[in-house]
């Protein structure tokens, strides 16, 4: 999978791609990403790519121009006609929920570009002609879509072959079924009066699943009972 990510901030995605299971992806060839800085790409003679708002009011908005002409230098394809065939992605606050879903569909792309919001917002044509889909992480604001991106294409690149070191781990995770993931123990069986469930030392591994089964049935149900 080859990732285009438009930033004003690109630096900010440095620290996560050189770590964990977004390493690993790239390290093995099954994730590519591609950051460009929307300063340097920028058609405004002094590499600005915001602007106040018409109308008034606090804040800058990124330019509908800058980011057209960014997509198009670095992909050579007309902004409004690349969203057809590739997933252009606007990370922003007002977009639909990402959830695991949601990563396995783009897990099945050859190609993504992410456009980071920042600032103020950005200019509504590129929600309305450049981005094909608009998507957020949750209820709440942060300064740039760009910790939006880094978490969206993690969650994407460990669903690809050899971004971990164990695929059958992501069959029995939360959101991986309808219930969210059991509890989990490692050594040691007691500390401070702590136990692990007996169950789990017992070596029957049809109790042991059985156990599993229900714990997660039970956390769902305490949890997350729109799951059921």
């Amino acid at each position: 999978m080859r990732v285009h990510v438009f930033s004003a901030l690109p630096e900010v995605l440095d620290s996560p791609l050189a770590s964990g299971v977004m390493k690993r992806a790239r390290e093995s060839g099954a994730l590519e990403v591609l950051l460009h800085d929307l300063h340097e790409l920028s058609c405004d003679p002094h590499h600005k790519v915001d602007d106040t708002p018409y109308g008034g009011g606090p804040g800058m908005v990124l330019r509908v121009d800058v980011v057209a002409h960014a997509l198009q230098s670095v992909l050579g394809c007309d902004p409004v006609k690349l969203r057809e065939s590739t997933p252009v992605i606007l990370l922003t606050p007002q977009g639909e929920r990402f959830d695991q879903s949601r990563a396995r569909e783009l897990a099945a792309e050859e190609t993504l570009v992410f456009i980071c919001g920042r600032y103020e917002g950005v200019d509504e044509r590129i929600r309305e002609h450049i981005a094909g889909r608009e998507l957020s992480l949750g209820d709440f604001v942060l300064a740039g879509g760009e910790l939006a991106a880094a978490v969206v294409i993690e969650a994407v690149a460990r669903l690809l072959p050899g971004a971990l070191g164990n695929m059958e781990s992501l069959e029995e995770e939360s959101f991986a079924g309808p219930l969210l993931e059991y509890p989990q123990y490692t050594r040691p069986a007691s500390y401070r009066g702590w136990d692990v469930p007996e169950v789990l030392t017992t070596g029957d591994h049809g109790r042991i699943r059985q156990w599993r089964q229900e714990q997660a049935l039970l956390r769902t149900r305490e949890r997350r009972p729109d799951l059921l």
